[in-house]
């Protein structure tokens, strides 16, 4: 699990998955002129390509807690954001002359867990989490900035009321931005501050609090929006047209494809369910925190006795079984009656399709089992996703999609099968399925070793993933993946 800035609160980032970065100093020489601190590099695993016509190539080393990597459109530079608040320009991107270059900080936007950042033409928007009620709660937040001017101004587009954070990993906060083809609307998720619907009252400071209307959902905001103050209730944030999408436990990145399709990937909680992406339309419902990928909270149903011995669902290592939020909830809130919810898209395999079979408690294949999975195997964190919306690959990746799984790939004795691969880079050959009204997709995986991929950019043929750097480092990684092209 995470625990960032070292000495600093549990929080939701990656809430799982990413590990504590540390700034260390470097020693200098002890000859005069004393020679400049240079960073330490953590020893880093070399990805490798499935493929002979797919080469990967390091681009640069970055500093510590990377979170998102993104162009500016009209300046074709580089920029990457961290999660305590930092944005660095990138110069020479690409060469050997390239350099990051500090361009804000939270003491400039005000953004203490900075996960969001997308470019609309020269304007930065930002979004994230700062603390509330000494640390207690928290408030959403988004701002803007034309960089383009020597001195940008900061425009702030929203706050939110302050809500309770809590005390656990599992506050995942606000953190995905995605523009709109037609530039009209910023899309931005807002990931549930529970694993599974549970109370979360940060040790009683908000007694009975779950998730509410600016938790797990996906908001859509005109790109001129600005000094919004969001409500927590859900009508109300219907009513003022914000709130696009429901039941989303953490899309943690979303991206159109060359037909304007939403979808985002989504992180599951410690039960074993699948993770999912979604093709987000407006108005549906993805079922949090009632069913993820297909799959019942079994919270919902009381009296449960949960307990990893008779339930292969929960694994006795589990977070949230070790800490006791899987637990009989007679209070937890029923399913409106009438909602109806949208599966996620349907991966045909052959990679990242094991699942934990509901009837048997087994670890089984879709290979072999003829079943789809909605959509990877659980615990595989998918990040990083794009798609070929210009179609400049080659016939076989011809507008098709791509993701990283930043979980799994574990060599470890006893790792089971729904861990055992990952680290990767998939391509999602993707068809619409009218009679499902869904789409279903041939799963492969192209690339493995990464270290940590928790985010991309698609540009031409090449794919740039950022690497955040692993536990006891002080930096992460940039790697160019060079895909074949038509």
């Amino acid at each position: 699990m995470i625990i960032l800035h070292c000495s600093l609160q549990k929080t939701g980032l990656l809430a799982l998955f990413l590990s504590c970065a540390v700034y260390a100093q470097a020693q200098q020489t002890t000859t005069a002129p004393a020679a400049a601190p240079t960073r330490q590099v953590a020893p880093v695993k070399t990805p490798v390509s499935l493929r002979p016509d797919i080469t990967i190539k390091k681009v640069m080393d970055i500093g510590p807690l990377g979170v998102r990597l993104i162009r500016n459109s009209k300046t074709g530079e580089f920029w990457y954001s961290t999660f305590d608040g930092n944005v660095f320009r990138i110069s020479g991107f690409d060469t050997p002359k390239a350099a990051e270059h500090k361009v804000f900080s939270a003491a400039d936007h005000g953004i203490t867990r900075l996960q969001g950042a997308a470019f609309l033409n020269n304007t930065l928007f930002l979004c994230g989490n700062i603390s509330a009620n000494g640390g207690k709660g928290t408030k959403g937040r988004m701002v803007k900035y034309d960089v383009s001017k020597a001195k940008p101004a900061l425009i702030e587009v929203f706050n939110t009321v302050e809500y309770g954070t809590n005390a656990t990993t599992f506050d995942h906060g606000w953190n995905a931005l995605e523009i709109s083809p037609d530039k009209k609307y910023i899309f931005v998720n807002s990931g549930a501050r529970t694993d599974h619907g549970e109370v979360q009252d940060n040790r009683g400071a908000y007694p009975n609090a779950r998730d509410n209307g600016l938790t797990s959902n996906v908001f859509r905001f005109p790109v001129n929006a600005e000094n919004l103050l969001l409500p927590s209730e859900t009508e109300k944030l219907k009513t003022m047209g914000y709130l696009y999408a429901e039941g989303i436990r953490n899309a943690y990145d979303m991206a159109f494809d060359g037909n304007d399709n939403l979808f985002g990937v989504v992180n599951s909680g410690d039960y074993d369910q699948s993770e999912e992406m979604f093709w987000i339309r407006q108005g549906r419902h993805y079922g949090f925190p009632w069913q993820m990928a297909g799959v019942e909270n079994p919270q919902q149903f009381s009296p449960w006795v949960p307990d990893p011995a008779t339930d292969p669902f929960i694994s006795p290592g589990a977070h949230a079984w070790v800490v006791k939020y899987f637990r009989n909830d007679p209070d937890f809130p029923k399913i409106p009656a009438g909602l109806k919810f949208s599966a996620g898209v349907q991966n045909m395999g052959p990679a990242a399709n094991e699942y934990r079979d509901i009837a048997t408690g087994k670890i089984v294949d879709g290979d072999v089992t003829g079943r789809t999975v909605s959509t990877f195997n659980a615990h595989s964190v998918p990040l990083g996703l794009v798609f070929d919306t210009k179609n400049v690959l080659s016939p076989e990746f011809k507008g098709d999609g791509f993701v990283f799984r930043y979980g799994g790939g574990s060599d470890r004795p006893g790792t089971n099968l729904l861990r055992k691969t990952g680290k990767d880079l998939l391509h999602m050959e993707m068809h619409y399925n009218p009679v499902a009204d869904n789409f279903y997709m041939k799963t492969t995986s192209i690339a493995n070793n990464f270290n940590a991929p928790v985010d991309a950019v698609l540009l031409d043929n090449k794919v740039y993933v950022v690497e955040h750097g692993p536990e006891g480092s002080v930096g992460g990684r940039i790697w160019k993946v060079t895909l074949p092209k038509k």
